[in-house]
């Protein structure tokens, strides 16, 4: 795992991100700067694969991820796809290459949605 970057690199005074939010693998902008609040909440996500392996339902392997940027509304992210629901459960990945999971969305809050760090790049 590389490390990750300073915090205050990455988040302002406000608590937002100061850097564009973007897709490790493709490039492609999922949050523009300011737009999502940073978060610790320790969420699981399944290992990085291509959207169809996501919602197979196997059990999978992953990590434990602590932190997070949180964006209230689906609407705000530029670039991002859903995968079919797992659970109560919809997992975030990039519209453009469908890698991810990149984040992770419950059904039971409309209002959260989580972009784990150790999953996307900043620019």
């Amino acid at each position: 795992m590389e490390p990750a970057a300073p915090r205050d690199e990455l988040v302002s005074a406000e608590g937002r991100n100061r850097k564009a939010v973007l897709c490790q693998r493709c490039g492609s902008r999922v949050l523009q700067p300011g737009t999502a609040l940073f978060s610790r909440r320790q969420l699981f996500l399944p290992s990085m694969r291509k959207k169809p392996a996501l919602a197979e339902g196997s059990s999978p392997e992953g990590d434990l991820l602590q932190e997070h940027w949180l964006v209230e509304d689906m609407f705000i992210f530029e670039n991002v796809g859903f995968t079919k629901d797992v659970g109560n459960v919809k997992f975030l990945v990039c519209a453009d290459c469908e890698i991810g999971p990149i984040g992770w969305h419950c059904l039971d809050d409309k209002n959260s949605f989580y972009v784990a760090l150790e999953r996307v790049s900043h620019e």
